[in-house]
């Protein structure tokens, strides 16, 4: 994206390596805060009516406000410890495919898309902020769909497989309460204009290279398809230039070699 480039240049002090990771920590710290303090996610989730109180705080910290693993215990400790295992690994994996700036802008586009969503819809969707995470692993499950998670700790199962059966969960919600569907997209407005829309674009542009390759060898094929074709041996005009041709009295056509037969 050449825009993308120029927008580098001029606004490059964007860009904040490592975005992911510390938004993860983030998420640790309000896990850490509410085991002392079960009410802080209170103070931190979003209400429209306090933000226009002069809480205005709440239009960042919404994004970590409900840890969403306080009251599962061990088993809720062990499963934050994996997300913030595999934010690492993403947040590696699109910087080194995409560069600071632009993983980057991925990430703001996400957090901007969120509040919008929280501020247009009459209801705030509590825990929202771990759609940062989810449009995150879609597109890393778009830019390597290969790479390979150990479900279990046993069962290797590829990444796009699993962010199919996460879309699909998704589009069951949305299907299941339409009234939502605007704020999904919004949520997930980052994912489709960095990485959903581009890799169909890539995918067309595939279909139409196979597509024109397939013609080029259907051309290349009438071109190559011989006129003359000796019954005996086989041999064609194509095959041997200099070989001439007859017709026999049984109807049949030989090359010069085999007339006689």
């Amino acid at each position: 994206m050449l825009f993308l480039d120029k927008w580098e240049r001029k606004f490059g002090w964007l860009s904040f390596p490592g975005l992911l990771k510390y938004y993860a920590l983030f998420h640790v710290l309000v896990y850490l805060l509410q085991i002392v303090n079960p009410g802080i996610g209170v103070i931190l989730e979003f209400d429209r009516a306090k933000i226009m109180n002069g809480e205005v705080w709440r239009v960042v910290t919404f994004l970590v406000a409900d840890s969403g693993f306080r009251g599962l215990g061990a088993f809720g400790a062990l499963f934050l410890f994996f997300m913030v295992m595999i934010a690492f690994l993403m947040n590696d994996s699109l910087e080194g495919a995409w560069g600071v700036f632009r993983t980057s802008l991925f990430h703001y586009t996400a957090f901007a898309g969120l509040l919008i969503a929280n501020f247009l819809y009459p209801v705030a969707m509590p825990g929202s902020g771990f759609f940062v995470y989810t449009s995150a692993f879609f597109a890393f499950a778009t830019l390597f769909p290969r790479h390979e998670f150990l479900m279990f700790l046993i069962i290797p199962v590829q990444v796009r497989w699993l962010a199919m059966l996460g879309a699909v969960f998704l589009l069951s919600a949305a299907i299941s309460n339409p009234f939502y569907i605007g704020f999904l997209l919004l949520a997930f407005g980052n994912y489709l204009l960095w990485a959903g829309i581009p890799a169909l674009r890539g995918q067309a542009r595939v279909m139409k290279s196979v597509a024109r390759k397939r013609k080029f060898d259907r051309y290349k094929l009438d071109e190559d398809e011989s006129f003359h074709h000796c019954k005996t041996c086989g041999r064609t005009e194509v095959s041997d230039p200099e070989l001439e041709f007859r017709m026999a009295a049984d109807g049949e056509e030989y090359c010069t070699d085999h007339l006689e037969v």
